[in-house]
Formats: C-alpha cells, structure tokens, sequence
C-alpha cells in the first residue's frame, strides 16, 4: 500500500518483494516447520524455537533492504525496510524470554507507517480500531496477555515512528 501511494506501479513491485522476503518466506519456513516438527505450533510457544525463525527473518529483511538500496527502491521504501529491521531489533530479543506480540508490533508499525504519508488522524482512529482488534485476539486465543499485546504495539509503533523520524 504504501509502495502504491507513494510510487505507483513500481512502489507496488517494491511493496511485492518486500511482503515476499519479509512475509511469505517466514510464513512459508513456520507452516513447513510445523509440519516437520521442527516448531510445535504456529504460535512457537517453545521459546528455544524462537532463535533461528527470528534470525531467518531477520536475515530476510537484510537481504530485502540490501536489494532495495542496490536496486534503487524509493527512500520510503527503504525507511519501511528499516523501520522492520528496527522493530525486530527491539522485539527479537525480548521475546528470548517473554513473549511480546509480533503481531500487533507488525500491525502498529503499519499504522505508523501509513500515517506518515496519508492525513495521520483518520489513519490513527481506523488504525487503532484494526490493531485492537489484533490485540483482542491475539488475548482471546491465549497467545498473548494483554501486557504482551500492548508492549507489541508500543515497541511496533515506536519503533517504526523513531526510524522514519531519523531516516526522512
């Protein structure tokens, strides 16, 4: 979306290989781990399986931001990439020994970033309404307490906020 608002057709091929690396890979490695064994859930609830999905992604991310700077992504794309690296460098070792929500950090971090190039009022009320929902689940399910889902969304947002901030 953001690729799309920003620079049209080719933001969109940004924005595909960006969710590809930074999404469907991950995504892909945790349904076939499961499936293996190699992770117990699509939560991985066992912290000792955390470590090598989270440097996978974080490895993804690397890769998707070295290739928009070698490529010549536009510079909010690249702050976008950034802005996941940043949020991941900040959740990934909390969640070594307590589980923060990815899920509302990706959620707030998307908010934050959609705030930053379209009017941030109604993207802040209709962003708070989806990532509580996010939250709400992710509590409703039993994957996370609501000290676990909040901190994903101070730590997403912040995260994402201080990055574009610095970058742009």
């Amino acid at each position: 979306m953001v690729g799309a608002i920003t620079s049209g057709q080719a933001g969109v091929a940004w924005g595909a290989l960006t969710a590809v690396l930074c999404g469907g890979i991950p995504l892909g490695v945790l349904l076939v781990g499961v499936r293996s064994g190699r992770f117990g859930d699509m939560h991985v609830k066992d912290r000792a399986q955390r470590p090598k999905l989270i440097g996978l992604i974080v490895a993804l991310v690397v890769a998707a931001l070295a290739l928009m700077i070698m490529l010549g992504a536009p510079r909010l794309m690249v702050a976008g990439a950034t802005a996941m690296l940043s949020t991941l460098a900040v959740t990934g070792p909390i969640t070594l020994w307590w589980k923060i929500s990815f899920h509302t950090a990706v959620a707030a971090g998307g908010v934050v970033m959609l705030a930053w190039i379209l009017p941030p009022l109604p993207v802040y009320a209709a962003g708070a309404v989806v990532v509580a929902a996010i939250a709400w689940s992710r509590i409703v399910i039993r994957d996370h307490s609501p000290a676990q889902a909040l901190a994903g969304v101070l730590a997403g947002g912040a995260a994402t906020w201080l990055t574009l901030a610095i970058f742009l």
